[in-house]
């Protein structure tokens, strides 16, 4: 079955760096899109990133833009989203996600927390 595991988060100070990783398995990894989410306490979940099969196109929400790097490495099976510049606002539970079989799937979540 689909399985995508994150990992990386943690508690960082404002203007600190993390690195977040995504584990999939279950489906042919290098055939499909691959996006990030966060989600706050008491705010809807919202887009933070996505990249095409193989990287040739990358998208990010405005909040993000020039401080995350969302990346791949489709031989690991691995997603990935380094993220710099870290602050408060950023503070959120980050999911990994993909559309395949028909169905949107989704990761457990790391929780990143931005705080001095």
């Amino acid at each position: 079955q689909v399985q995508l595991v994150e990992s990386g988060g943690g508690l960082v100070q404002p203007g600190g760096s993390l690195r977040l990783s995504c584990a999939a398995s279950g489906f042919t990894f290098s055939t499909n899109a691959m996006s990030w989410y966060r989600q706050a306490p008491g705010k809807e979940r919202e887009f933070v990133a996505t990249i095409t099969n193989f990287g040739a196109y990358r998208n990010y929400a405005d909040s993000v833009k020039g401080r995350f790097t969302i990346s791949r490495d489709n031989a690991k099976n691995t997603l990935y989203l380094q993220m710099n510049s870290l602050n408060p606002e950023d503070t959120a539970a980050y999911y990994c996600s993909t559309r395949t079989y028909g169905m949107r799937f989704w990761g457990q979540g790391t929780q990143v927390t931005v705080s001095s």
